[in-house]
């Protein structure tokens, strides 16, 4: 497994990197967010742990280029700053984990095989070597090459139960992923969506949680294409 690490203190930065090697990940370092980018824009990596307070470009900010560009990586947030604000804001970003500085080098590497063990699990295999992928810059989805022309709404609630598979989310929260705050009105609006985007995908994996809301059911998706 292969860790991009993005940390200023030298002493930190190099405790750290060694446990990280001792549980043979490589380890690539790097001391300031800009150096973090333009080596996330050369390397693939299974995992980031990224310092927020660091020189040039704050880790939020290399967390934010991440997730902008449909970078497939798991991020741990690595700080001191122990604000809720801060905390939101990285996990708005869809950050994986925020770890509190002074941290123990043991449970820094158990959250991170626990983040690897559940992004492998969540991985699915190609069926029938045909693959089904989302471009989250350009809110496509495609499966066989081919764009499934989703609406922007469409791909949002696809988006948000993909990213968590086997999660149970309700339509309120759904609702507040497409719209943010700005829908007034009946939350069945989004069974309508639900309804228009089953017929566009390929397969069946958006499951009902009667009394509760939808899931990306991982289980559906290994059983193939429809019919």
């Amino acid at each position: 497994m292969k860790v991009l690490f993005l940390e200023d203190e030298p002493v930190i930065q190099d405790v750290l990197a060694e446990y990280m090697r001792m549980k043979n990940y490589d380890v690539v370092t790097v001391s300031d967010g800009e150096a973090a980018i333009a080596t996330l824009s050369r390397e693939d990596f299974d995992i980031a742990v990224l310092d927020i307070m660091v020189p040039k470009k704050n880790g939020l900010f290399v967390l934010e280029y991440i997730k902008e560009r449909g970078i497939d990586l798991p991020c741990i947030m690595l700080t001191a700053l122990e604000d809720e604000q801060t905390q939101l804001k990285a996990f708005n970003l869809y950050a994986d984990d925020y770890v509190i500085k002074p941290v123990s080098p043991i449970i820094l590497l158990k959250r991170m095989e626990t983040i690897l063990r559940r992004v492998s699990s969540y991985k699915t295999k190609p069926m029938n070597n045909k693959e089904f992928y989302l471009l989250e810059d350009s809110y496509q989805a495609f499966f066989q090459g081919e764009s499934l022309n989703l609406t922007l709404s469409e791909f949002l609630l696809l988006q948000m139960l993909w990213k968590e598979p086997n999660r149970v989310f309700t339509r309120e929260q759904i609702i507040l992923h497409i719209f943010n705050e700005d829908y007034i009105g009946n939350d069945r609006i989004i069974d309508a969506h639900v309804k228009n985007l089953r017929k566009k995908l390929p397969f069946y994996c958006i499951r009902t949680v009667i009394g509760v809301g939808y899931q990306f059911d991982i289980a559906q998706l290994e059983n193939g294409v429809k019919s």
